[in-house]
């Protein structure tokens, strides 16, 4: 599917936003991420299913100062 993730057109394969982080490297708990404006939390992204064209961000923290 094709999907706008952090403002980029990617096509990936994947039906949920689990896999979706899952197929783009995404790791651990720490993420934030939001599909359509909307805050999913890490316990639902197992079951959050995702569209054609879903504007999906993925913010993780940054270290520095």
């Amino acid at each position: 599917m094709t999907f706008i993730i952090n403002g980029e057109e990617q096509e990936v394969a994947a039906t949920t936003l689990a896999d979706l982080l899952l197929a783009l490297d995404y790791e651990g708990g720490w993420l934030a991420t939001a599909v359509n404006g909307e805050l999913v939390h890490r316990e639902d992204r197992a079951d959050f299913k995702l569209g054609e064209r879903d504007r999906v961000e993925i913010l993780s923290p940054m270290q520095g100062g």
